[in-house]
């Protein structure tokens, strides 16, 4: 459908990956909408939908489990650059991530990865920086109710 194309760089481990296999829903705006199915399905996680907020440093996506039922929604502290071919986009995964249940708790992991990167020098002061800055936004919209703002272009994605 879309001609764009999407690559993951993450430094933990140090990787770049062509999601070639992500289905690119919609574009539109500031945001691209995309369905996949995991490198590695687990009961939990067998498919997904994301969205990604280029413009605001993070990717939520809607995570299904084997039964094909709502697992969480899943939120990566990204950032974003021209991809490594042309018309293409590179994510690079700061590491941070922000899972949300549907009892609307919120659990915020990695950390740790954040500071190791760091401490390696696999991951720069500013990115760091930036990481936690994004972080604290999302968890804003989190916690003052909004995140159905950022579910919404997914579930209209999906109801297309």
């Amino acid at each position: 459908m879309h001609q764009l194309s999407l690559y993951r760089r993450r430094f933990l481990p140090d990787e770049l990956i062509h999601l070639k296999d992500d289905i690119i829903l919609d574009v539109k705006d500031d945001i691209i909408i995309t369905k996949w199915e995991p490198l590695r399905p687990k009961a939990y996680m067998s498919r997904g939908v994301s969205a990604y907020y280029l413009n605001q440093g993070f990717k939520v996506s809607k995570i299904y489990d084997i039964d094909n039922l709502l697992s969480h929604w899943y939120c990566d502290i990204v950032q974003y650059k021209p991809g490594p071919v042309s018309n293409s986009i590179l994510f690079e995964d700061l590491l941070l991530d922000v899972v949300v249940f549907e009892n609307d708790s919120v659990k915020i992991l990695d950390l740790d990865e954040l500071a190791d990167a760091l401490e390696l020098q696999l991951i720069s002061l500013e990115d760091t920086k930036k990481a936690l800055r994004i972080l604290d936004k999302l968890l804003k919209i989190i916690y003052e109710g909004r995140f159905d703002e950022l579910k919404d272009p997914i579930n209209k994605a999906e109801a297309n």
